[in-house]
């Protein structure tokens, strides 16, 4: 009986040589010399790392373009800003730690009360992803 499977999954050796391609081309640039951009690869993540916001954006437009020249589709992609999170709540001022956990941003405090108000601001504060809290732990 004749079958096949049908999957949804990138090409990683492509993705692979795009972002080798996309490093290369912003290690020549003019407009990143000095600056510490780059696209790191791990596994099924992708990170991108610059200076400011612009480069980001600027890394981003040269690594899909790598992508889309390597036939990727870039609606594999998707965009989380965990460092942006942790800068939130340092930038709150409350009395708590934050930290990445590998997919997780993980927040300690002293106080149970520091805790909420930290997942009140970041409810407020951070509309454009959906966030979820879970593994409270007093």
């Amino acid at each position: 009986m004749p079958s096949f499977d049908v999957v949804c999954e990138a090409n990683m050796v492509e993705v692979k040589n795009a972002v080798e391609q996309a490093n290369k081309e912003i290690s020549t640039r003019f407009d990143f010399k000095g600056s510490d951009s780059r696209v790191e690869h791990k596994e099924q993540e992708l990170t991108l790392f610059a200076d400011d916001d612009f480069k980001i954006e600027q890394v981003n437009d040269v690594l899909m373009n790598k992508l889309a020249k390597r036939n990727v589709d870039v609606r594999f992609l998707d965009y989380q800003d965990k460092q942006k999170i942790v800068k939130t709540i340092k930038d709150s001022k409350i009395k708590v730690q934050a930290s990445i956990q590998g997919d997780a941003v993980r927040v300690t405090g002293a106080k149970r009360d520091d805790l909420q108000s930290v997942i009140a601001m970041l409810r407020k504060e951070v509309s454009d992803t959906p966030l979820d809290f879970n593994n409270f732990r007093d």
